[in-house]
């Protein structure tokens, strides 16, 4: 079974770490001990020291200071009302995160469903507030816990992902730093959002 990352792995340029960490396992332990898990397939990286998302629109300069804190601690984005998973990265008092935007399904499928009621399993976890919902996610609880703790921690990969393997894009819902690469997702999975990249559709909301 992969190690859970420790926090100091993410004291690091988030836009490295959410390459590395895209084919990753992300692991839900619920209090009563059953495991809902999921490879992540999709990952976006904000790093506001260079990026001009985090001081416009949604990521402006006063929501941007949530993400200042320990590097490997789970923090939370709102976006239209609804929590986006993240992990913040770099120096404490430096905004920076990787979002995990979307998780293909491996353990507990059926205790998702429950959470998350869908038609097509796809649906369950293709998008960034969807896999907080489907996993049964309480911002509350999970704000500032650490990225290896036993409720919620994330693996590497258990084999490299291979650059042909990966496609990279522009952030989704974004207008400044729209046209920055920073968005890496596994070629052809069927669990990747169905979301447009910014420099397609400049202002759209994406996909949640």
């Amino acid at each position: 079974m992969p190690t859970p990352l420790s926090p100091a792995y993410f004291r690091s340029d988030p836009v490295q770490v959410a390459r590395q960490v895209l084919g990753g396992t992300l692991v839900r332990v619920s209090p009563g001990g059953e495991r809902l898990s999921g490879r992540v397939v999709e990952v976006e990286a904000y790093d506001c020291p260079r990026d001009p998302a985090c001081t416009a629109g949604r990521f402006h300069a006063a929501r941007s200071a949530e993400m200042a804190i320990p590097a490997g601690q789970w923090l939370f984005w709102t976006a239209h009302g609804h929590p986006l998973l993240q992990v913040a990265c770099r120096e404490e008092g430096v905004s920076a995160s990787v979002l995990i935007r979307a998780i293909e399904p491996q353990e507990g499928i059926g205790q998702m469903l429950t959470h998350r009621p869908v038609t097509r399993e796809r649906d369950l976890t293709n998008g960034p507030a969807k896999l907080v919902y489907a996993l049964g996610l309480n911002p509350a609880q999970i704000t500032g816990t650490w990225v290896n703790s036993a409720g919620l921690h994330l693996c590497l990969p258990e084999t490299p992902v291979l650059d042909e393997q990966v496609e990279t894009t522009a952030r989704v819902g974004i207008r400044e730093g729209r046209n920055l690469p920073w968005r890496f997702l596994l070629r052809g999975n069927a669990w990747v959002s169905p979301a447009v990249p910014s420099m397609e559709l400049v202002g759209g909301a994406g996909d949640l």
